[in-house]
């Protein structure tokens, strides 16, 4: 196969941050993907409608000429988050879905909720209404290894909101581990997980390799082999449970190669070639249309995009670096040859 038509993709996890950054990052989503499920982890986090309409506006304005881009808001659950807002927000068209972040998981995850059970009347509204729950799926005890955190939370708290809340629609989010892929799998149809480029391609290893490697650290952080062939055959299962997020995530080199690095892998610039290329190394581009393109949006209730794009079997070298944003960030395959580019042709209207 040389060439590889499909419905344009959506990015049902990205982060695009603000400001420069904002302006440096968002072409290469919009470039390839129609929608996105844009994370409201901003400093203040997006909590209020005014704050994701203001948000939405400066992706907007950001985007290149011709790019037909549509950035899909996201609530930040806090404990003390204000269910008749979220309720107005996704009446309105604003809000999508909500992201729940336990408080000091991840990045800009400070406001997070710290317990499950103070949100339980914003949930109950979320399934009322139909409103999807987006999950940063870990527990951030001190005494948990930060390499059980994932199946920890399924156990502690993912199994019992699917049990109390069996019409909530819920997305297991950048998935890492065999628990987490057989968990969705086997739970009710209002589960769903979304699946990174990297958490396909690289095990724990690759932060260790001949040194301390922070461009491959992200969170949830990479797993044992195991897990990511776990994750590989769940991805190119053809079950619809599994679809595209990559968490994308950009930060400038210096914030990575410091002594505290922040988590996060910048895949935005090849994403849909980094995928690309899972699945043609599993045998499963006949799958591949499916998990990028129809998935996510028959899961959220959206409707597919009529649009096509290409893939060419043409190989690209990715840049050791990336300018963006007045900084320098690196990107996922830095330094490495693609087999697959996506025809920029076809990435806009």
């Amino acid at each position: 196969m040389s060439t590889f038509v499909m419905r344009r993709p959506d990015d049902w996890h990205v982060h695009l941050r603000d400001g420069a950054m904002l302006a440096g990052v968002v072409n290469f989503t919009a470039r390839q993907f129609a929608r996105a499920i844009v994370m409201p982890n901003l400093n203040p986090p997006v909590t209020t409608v005014a704050d994701a309409e203001a948000y939405r506006s400066r992706i907007l304005a950001a985007l290149e000429p011709g790019l037909s881009f549509k950035p899909l808001m996201t609530c930040y659950l806090t404990d003390g988050i204000d269910a008749a807002e979220i309720e107005r927000g996704f009446a309105a068209g604003v809000f999508t879905a909500c992201k729940l972040y336990p408080a000091h998981a991840t990045t800009n995850s400070s406001h997070g909720v710290t317990d499950i059970k103070n949100i339980h009347g914003a949930l109950d509204t979320m399934q009322r209404i139909g409103m999807p729950l987006l999950l940063h799926g870990e527990v951030t005890d001190k005494h948990v290894d930060i390499f059980d955190r994932e199946a920890v939370f399924i156990d502690r708290i993912l199994s019992k909101l699917v049990r109390d809340f069996p019409a909530l629609k819920i997305v297991l989010e950048h998935i890492t581990t065999e628990e987490a892929a057989n968990f969705v799998a086997e739970g009710p149809a209002t589960l769903a997980a979304t699946i990174t480029p990297h958490h396909l391609d690289y095990n724990r290893n690759a932060m260790f390799d001949g040194g301390i490697r922070p461009h491959f650290y992200c969170l949830p952080v990479a797993k044992r082999e195991h897990h990511r062939l776990a994750l590989r055959k769940a991805a190119t299962s053809g079950s619809a449970k599994f679809f595209l997020g990559t968490d994308s995530a950009p930060h400038a080199v210096g914030a990575k190669e410091t002594a505290c690095g922040c988590a996060g892998v910048f895949c935005a610039p090849h994403a849909l070639e980094a995928y690309a290329k899972v699945f043609d190394e599993e045998g499963a581009m006949d799958r591949f249309e499916a998990f990028a393109s129809e998935n996510g949006p028959r899961f959220y209730g959206l409707p597919l995009n009529e649009e096509r794009i290409t893939l060419t079997r043409d190989a690209q070298s990715v840049p050791d670096r990336i300018s963006a944003g007045g900084t320098e960030i690196v990107p996922f395959h830095a330094g490495a040859t693609l087999a697959w580019r996506l025809q920029p042709s076809n990435a806009a209207r």
